[in-house]
């Protein structure tokens, strides 16, 4: 990647994580980097945001199977 290009994607992330942060979204940049680049590569947008959700969800109410797993 040419430096121009380096320096255009630093900025990009740096505004889409102040945008992140305005809106509280709790992601930090590694994790906002790995969803632009996902998105980059054709995955849905709103699929992404429905999983992080999903996954945050998980990991507030653990469902019974899952700490039978975690103690099995």
């Amino acid at each position: 990647m040419d430096p121009e290009a380096a320096r255009t994607a630093r900025d990009s992330l740096e505004l889409v994580f102040h945008m992140s942060n305005i809106l509280d979204t709790g992601l930090d940049r590694h994790t906002l980097s790995l969803l632009i680049s996902l998105c980059d590569l054709g995955l849905n947008p709103e699929s992404l945001a429905a999983l992080i959700k999903e996954l945050r969800q998980e990991k507030q109410n653990p469902s019974s199977e899952q700490q039978q797993r975690r103690m099995g």
